[in-house]
């Protein structure tokens, strides 16, 4: 069972830099934790929970380390020697782990992005690394999906580009409605794959969708 959301027209919300002045310092954020144990039901000077704050603190430097990077700058080393390759550049199901800024809940997919050069390509590495440099940051995913083709576009400035993310959501998984096994479709497209849809098909052909 997939919910599928097209996005194609709509601009996203502007990128949410949160490199805010006053960010609490690591004692004040395992300090939260404590105070959510205690909230849950459970004593954080436990044996079991007394080092849990620490390791909550050292997860999130994992999971949010999206707002530590720059997503341009990942995409700013290009190459022009591709002996005038004009076909499609397609990375196919770069795993994607994020966390639902509703819940603070995991989603779980897979992405899959591809554009058509124009004059220059970037290393394909580098479109994993975008991926999970936005999908590192609490997220919605529609605006995921419209922040990693849209930052593609701007770079690198290809003929178009497409992405499709198909990803389950914990928040809807494991609470309120308790529905396993839901996967969410969002798809952007820019360019040729916007404007024609035999290219449109053909993206979605490769991807096997």
């Amino acid at each position: 069972m997939s919910v599928i959301a097209y996005d194609e027209s709509v601009a996203p919300t502007p990128e949410e830099e949160t490199h805010v002045s006053s960010r609490p310092s690591r004692a004040e954020a395992e300090a939260a934790v404590r105070t959510l144990l205690r909230w849950a039901g459970d004593d954080p000077t436990r044996e079991g929970l007394v080092d849990t704050p620490k390791r909550v603190a050292k997860a999130y430097e994992e999971w949010f380390e999206g707002y530590r990077e720059d997503p341009e700058e990942i995409l700013a080393r290009v190459f022009e020697e591709v002996e005038d390759y004009d076909d499609i550049v397609l990375l196919k199901d770069i795993r994607l782990e994020s966390m639902c800024e509703h819940h603070v809940a995991p989603i779980i997919g897979k992405a899959h992005v591809a554009y058509m050069p124009s004059n220059r390509v970037v290393g394909i590495s580098k479109l994993a690394r975008l991926v999970d440099t936005y999908a590192k940051r609490l997220q919605v995913q529609e605006k995921l999906t419209a922040q990693i083709a849209d930052t593609l576009q701007k770079v690198l400035q290809p003929r178009g580009v497409a992405i499709l993310i198909d990803a389950e959501h914990q928040c809807m998984s494991t609470r309120g409605v308790h529905k396993q096994g839901v996967g969410t479709v969002t798809t952007r497209f820019t360019g040729v794959f916007k404007d024609d849809p035999k290219m449109e098909e053909r993206f979605l052909r490769l991807i096997g969708a």
